[in-house]
């Protein structure tokens, strides 16, 4: 689907991960199917992906897609890595700021990681290209940390990961995990393990939140299967 997604295991993509944190600044997207569909027609530039270091697949049915094509695409949901980032002793030493969450919510975060060091970077609702989006850009690319997990909604997270390169932030990496930090201190629940080994955690999703959720899960996400045919067994772009 014209995405360079990683390989490996989640432990060696985890460990390359944390190998960015003092390196030259860079950032990790974490695809899903909405993701590619919104890239694919254009609403989501594709200077964010391709300024990307790393793509880890957030999706399984695009890890089903690939399958016919005779790829293993590894799975790993940006919430898993976190959740595995946060436990991790590799990462105890690094400056690991939240950018997204409220307050309430950091300090939930950082009680239950209490070895890690959490920064708390307020994030203002925010339009990209505003004077307030400019602003926030400055004041994390000036802050003090290793890990940027970015954890606002898509595409915001994308653009403000690619944007901090652009203010001129010299290291660190930023990973775009959209609503981990809420799976993890309980303001949005998960799909059960089931729902999650049957590839449906989508429908988990659509259930929980079917106002929300409905135009994404049921209007525009069935349009994967015709980029796929395009992209991947017609050879279109």
């Amino acid at each position: 689907m014209t995405l360079d997604f990683a390989g490996g295991e989640r432990s060696t993509m985890l460990d390359r991960v944390i190998g960015m944190a003092r390196q030259p600044y860079g950032y990790v997207v974490t695809p899903n199917v909405d993701h590619v569909i919104k890239l694919m027609d254009g609403r989501v530039p594709r200077d964010v992906y391709e300024g990307a270091d790393l793509k880890i697949c957030d999706s399984r049915i695009l890890a089903h897609l690939a399958r016919l094509r005779g790829v293993r695409l590894p799975v790993y949901p940006g919430s898993d890595m976190t959740t595995d980032l946060l436990a991790s002793p590799a990462a105890e030493g690094l400056a690991i700021a939240v950018f997204g969450p409220d307050r309430a919510a950091f300090d939930d975060l950082a009680a239950r990681y209490p070895r890690q060091d959490l920064r708390w970077i307020e994030a203002p609702m925010l339009t990209p290209g505003t004077p307030g989006w400019t602003a926030a850009v400055k004041v994390a690319a000036k802050a003090d940390w290793d890990m940027l997990l970015a954890c606002v909604s898509f595409p915001k997270q994308e653009l403000f990961a690619h944007a901090l390169r652009a203010a001129g932030r010299k290291t660190g990496v930023t990973l775009c995990v959209g609503a981990s930090v809420d799976f993890l201190t309980g303001r949005q629940q998960r799909a059960p393990r089931i729902f999650q080994q049957l590839s449906l955690e989508w429908l988990h999703r659509l259930l929980s939140q079917p106002r929300r959720m409905f135009r994404r899960y049921v209007i525009e996400g069935p349009a994967i299967f015709a980029w796929f045919v395009r992209t991947e067994l017609l050879g279109s772009r």
